[in-house]
């Protein structure tokens, strides 16, 4: 059985030439000036919206586009106002490429203009990691389809993002006999990772977040200076750029590791936190806050899923309510003296002290129970560290969640 999901293509625009860049140039003005003219007039309708742009010097491709996300704007987004960095947006008869392998960048990007016989093409510099998704959306025979585009100029450089929806495995029902494999997402350790083989954490995985710390930290510090010394504003932007393409590089080989990990096991689930409303509950102080909402969670999570799908490997999220606090094998509330440290109070208990985020992935994974049995949660008092370093967690607490009925030992290595 398949099932769809979709991503988005990345490519940069080769440098193209003055008299072409002066085109995209005027294109992007004259959409922007139709969606803030739109917008500000309330447009709600996909015809209200199509007699304000209609006027303007734009393919038709781009004015689809506007009829279509102007009223999302008001109707679904409830925006109360537009920015000035709007991407020009296409819809997807705008796709259209050609492709010559005796070419230097072998797919060229045929840019709606308006007016018959005015478009022109331009080469593409891919993005190496997508070149597989880009050969399926050429491929005449294939099932890929192209859906919006969306053209950006950043300085001196054009980045065309195009929306494709291509076929997967479905992953809506869990395979039989399933290897629950759980991650805890956090700041000190960026990803633990624990699979359950006879309800026994194995092989655990440990991507520690010191740099990713650290980058963040350097951020905050060079930004704040910048804004001080009332730095130009592209300057501002070039070193924000700059600081969130290396903590993406991190991610992505974080969610690559990840992915790799689970699916060295036989009938691979991924378990995760739901962490939707980690901004809101997380209240550490004023200093700690600022450093954990500037961590992407979820934008760590969602890679590790895009990765999984495109993997064929389910993915579960379970309420994170106390997967910190609760020993692996006794199912008793333990304590951490330190950060990655736990200890369980249960003095009948083979657990005595234990790496605090290993357990953590355990309680996650098997919080997916594929017997359907369950206990209800119990309250338990604060494990923050006791050497103060719980500032690191990521724990969010939330609505009672119900774990699986069964026994887990000690993890083997």
């Amino acid at each position: 059985m398949s099932a769809t999901a979709n991503k988005t293509l990345e490519a940069t625009l080769a440098p193209p030439t003055r008299c072409k860049e002066h085109r995209l140039q005027q294109t992007l003005t004259e959409y922007r000036e139709a969606l803030h003219e739109a917008f500000n007039n309330g447009c709600t309708t996909m015809s209200a919206t199509n007699d304000v742009v209609t006027p303007y010097n734009l393919p038709y491709q781009a004015k689809d586009a506007l009829k279509s996300y102007v009223p999302k704007l008001h109707n679904t987004y409830n925006a109360k106002e537009v920015g000035d960095e709007h991407p020009l947006r296409f819809v997807n008869r705008a796709g259209k490429f050609d492709r010559d392998t005796s070419r230097e960048y072998e797919i060229c990007w045929n840019v709606p203009q308006p007016g018959r016989g005015t478009n022109f093409w331009i080469p593409l510099r891919l993005n190496p990691d997508q070149q597989e998704l880009w050969d399926e959306m050429l491929d005449d025979e294939s099932s890929t389809k192209v859906g919006e585009l969306r053209l950006q100029k950043h300085r001196t450089t054009w980045t065309l993002h195009v929306t494709v929806e291509y076929e997967i495995k479905d992953t809506s029902e869990l395979p039989e006999n399933p290897t629950r494999v759980g991650f805890d997402i956090g700041e000190s350790m960026l990803v633990a990772g624990c699979a359950l083989q006879h309800d026994i954490p194995t092989k655990p995985l440990l991507l520690n977040g010191k740099e990713a710390k650290r980058i963040r930290k350097e951020m905050f510090t060079t930004l704040k200076r910048l804004q001080e010394r009332d730095a130009s504003e592209w300057r501002v932007e070039e070193r924000f750029s700059y600081y969130q393409n290396r903590l993406t590089d991190i991610i992505e080989k974080a969610s690559r590791e990840s992915v790799e990990y689970a699916n060295q096991f036989e009938n691979p689930v991924i378990v995760m936190e739901n962490l939707a409303y980690i901004r809101e509950s997380l209240d550490y102080g004023k200093y700690m806050n600022r450093r954990l909402h500037s961590w992407a969670f979820a934008r760590l999570q969602g890679r590790i899923e895009d990765k999984a799908k495109d993997a064929s490997i389910p993915i579960r999220y379970v309420h994170p309510q106390y997967t910190s606090k609760t020993c692996h094998s006794c199912k008793h509330i333990g304590y951490r003296p330190r950060q990655a440290e736990f200890k369980c109070k249960n003095p009948e208990c083979h657990v005595s002290t234990f790496q605090a985020d290993i357990n953590a992935s355990a309680n996650i994974a098997r919080r997916v129970d594929p017997w359907g049995e369950s206990l209800p949660w119990k309250q338990a008092d604060d494990d923050s560290p006791q050497d103060g370093s719980g500032c690191d967690t990521a724990t969010v607490h939330r609505e009672t969640s119900a774990p699986a009925q069964m026994t887990l030992t000690t993890y083997q290595d």
